[in-house]
């Protein structure tokens, strides 16, 4: 990657850093990106703070690849040293917010669509698409995109994994369980204690094994994370609430699941969504098998993306930085890690056998 591709790739990071984007805030980073591309004469769509832009010359007889990151960070946590909006490149480091999640991993992306933007006779085309909300998994993020799309052949998904293959993600279902017993004065026993009730169910919760395990995502894990009942020492309590955080593996669907579960538990249980389901990519699949040949390392990852939308296409999670960082005070990316980030992703799509 040439010096001066590398130092306008680094630019636009530090742009992004320095710009708000608190997600479903982040209409100024949407706006910056949109001027950007038009500067670059590449035409942009932006449908809510989501832009889209499609290379040159697409063709509907040539398979279509989608290209996506995210330009939404979180709220800056506490014990940031300096001002998380900005960008301070000291060292060989990038420091900010979202520098390491996941603007290394988006600007990397964009560079490689220009790059190929300006070749002729692409084998595929690409569509890129900087989204909105991924943090939240809001629904004005790449959820409200992905209709819109012509077909996609499969995804490449900008995180920070070291540039390795994560070639299956966790998925996400949170369960809201309600076990009923009956009020009484805890001096008498005419009541039905409903944390007991609810003690034999997160007892299950907590031993269950599902059959079915992942080869990169081991076993379906469930937390039960938040309890509450009761009102006062002398009374009974009638209702106890719980929650669950179930993360899935790629085996099941997260209907499946909590089919599986209501029908296995005495409480009431009702699941928030059903749309933060696991993915992978088979090992055999073009994208793994460019990857497997530059010698990059294959793995399950726990953390969710907007993976979770490209339900209909097979993907792959892969980016520069570690997902140690995100979310941390004093977020960094390292410069040579942005350098490898806009490498790879060129020579992946490069040396694509389709």
């Amino acid at each position: 990657m040439q010096t001066e591709t590398f130092e306008q790739a680094k630019k636009l990071l530090v742009s992004l850093i320095e710009t708000f984007s608190i997600s479903r805030q982040e209409s100024g980073t949407a706006e910056l990106l949109c001027k950007f591309f038009k500067k670059q004469g590449v035409e942009y769509q932006r449908i809510e703070n989501n832009v889209i832009v499609r290379t040159k010359n697409f063709d509907e007889s040539k398979p279509t690849i989608l290209l996506n990151s995210h330009h939404d960070t979180v709220k800056p946590s506490d014990g940031w040293l300096s001002d998380p909006f900005n960008a301070i490149c000291d060292g060989g480091k990038i420091i900010g917010l979202g520098s390491n999640d996941a603007g290394a991993s988006l600007v990397s992306l964009i560079f490689t669509f220009l790059h190929f933007n300006e070749q002729e006779n692409n084998p595929f085309n690409l569509i890129l698409v900087a989204s909105a909300e991924e943090e939240v998994s809001g629904k004005n993020g790449l959820e409200c995109v992905i209709p819109i799309l012509p077909e996609i052949a499969f995804g490449i998904v900008g995180e920070p994994t070291g540039m390795k293959m994560a070639i299956a993600e966790k998925g996400l279902m949170v369960l809201d369980c309600k076990a009923i017993g009956k009020s009484g004065h805890a001096a008498h026993s005419n009541g039905i204690n409903a944390i007991y009730k609810a003690m034999d169910d997160i007892r299950w919760f907590r031993t269950y094994e599902f059959p079915k395990t992942s080869e990169y995502l081991g076993m379906v894990k469930m937390s039960v994370t938040v309890i509450n009942a009761g009102t006062q020492h002398n009374v009974i309590p009638g209702e106890c609430s719980f929650v669950v955080d179930v993360r899935s593996n790629e085996m099941y669907t997260n209907q499946e699941l909590f089919d599986i579960i209501n029908q296995s538990v005495q409480c009431e249980v009702s699941a928030r969504s059903f749309r933060l389901n696991s993915s992978s990519i088979p090992t055999s699949h073009p994208l793994v098998q460019s990857g497997l040949s530059l010698g990059l390392e294959m793995f399950g990852s726990p953390t969710l993306s907007d993976q979770v939308f490209m339900t209909t296409f097979p993907s792959m999670k892969i980016g520069p930085g570690d997902t140690l960082r995100s979310h941390t005070a004093n977020e960094y990316i390292f410069e040579s890690e942005l350098q490898q980030g806009l490498e790879t992703y060129v020579k992946l799509l490069s040396n694509l056998k389709l």
